[in-house]
């Protein structure tokens, strides 16, 4: 684990990289909020995190979430998951009550969440897949013939009486220069817009997209959340 002052200086050093990126595109200081990728890293590197300013924290399955929610309970801490969920958890994601689940792949894991949800609505993000790779999980949302399947999978979700969508979320491919990430960003904004005019019934406000190597260009492309780990706590523990 790195020291509490050089996690305090790294989150100092990405949130004006997100403020510069932010403004040289016109948009405000504080567009996007920044999730702090904490998977694989101990509760002692969040409290740290926490001391620094930084409130919203972004793990990858809920096994290893549900320690750490414990052992911070009564923080200011909001908790995301951001990993692939298999349906087998929905019960444990939602009972966990993270405040924005960034990783819904499937109409399935979609139903299963909403049955879990107990009453309340879970803030939710639809995965997409934007750039075709197979390895990549989420609703593909590359090339126009994906329209239809797209629009049709959204609409069942937005119908789930537990399921509260907020957007969409994505993963780009590994680009050889930052700019290069760019378009497909700026095709997750595109299927957002096509979203959002096409099913009102979500807020479609949000667009969970940016990681430690590309957060900057996920901004120029209208990022409203970039998880971001690495520049933060170093590599993982």
């Amino acid at each position: 684990m790195l020291p509490g002052a050089v996690i305090a200086a790294n989150l100092a050093a990405v949130r004006a990289r997100m403020a510069q990126a932010a403004r040289a595109n016109g948009r405000p200081s504080d567009a996007a909020r920044l999730v702090a990728v904490s998977k694989q890293h101990p509760p002692e590197a969040v409290a740290a995190a926490l001391a620094a300013g930084q409130y919203d924290f972004g793990e990858n399955r809920v096994h290893e979430a549900l320690p750490k929610i414990a052992a911070l309970a009564g923080s200011a801490a909001r908790w995301h998951m951001i990993g692939q969920i298999q349906s087998r958890k929905a019960r444990e994601v939602a009972a966990a009550e993270f405040a924005l689940v960034h990783s819904v792949d499937s109409v399935r894991l979609a139903e299963r969440l909403s049955q879990a949800a107990g009453g309340r609505r879970l803030p939710v993000l639809l995965e997409c897949n934007i750039s075709g790779e197979e390895a990549k999980a989420g609703f593909r949302a590359v090339t126009e013939s994906d329209w239809v399947s797209l629009r049709t999978a959204a609409a069942q979700v937005v119908s789930l009486p537990g399921l509260e969508v907020r957007g969409l979320m994505t993963m780009a491919p590994i680009v050889p220069e930052l700019n290069a990430a760019r378009p497909y960003f700026a095709r997750l904004r595109q299927w957002r817009d096509r979203l959002a005019a096409e099913l009102p019934g979500a807020a479609w406000t949000e667009l969970s997209m940016g990681m430690s190597d590309d957060f900057e260009a996920a901004i120029a492309e209208g990022a409203t959340l970039v998880r971001v780990g690495r520049a933060i706590f170093g590599g993982r523990g």
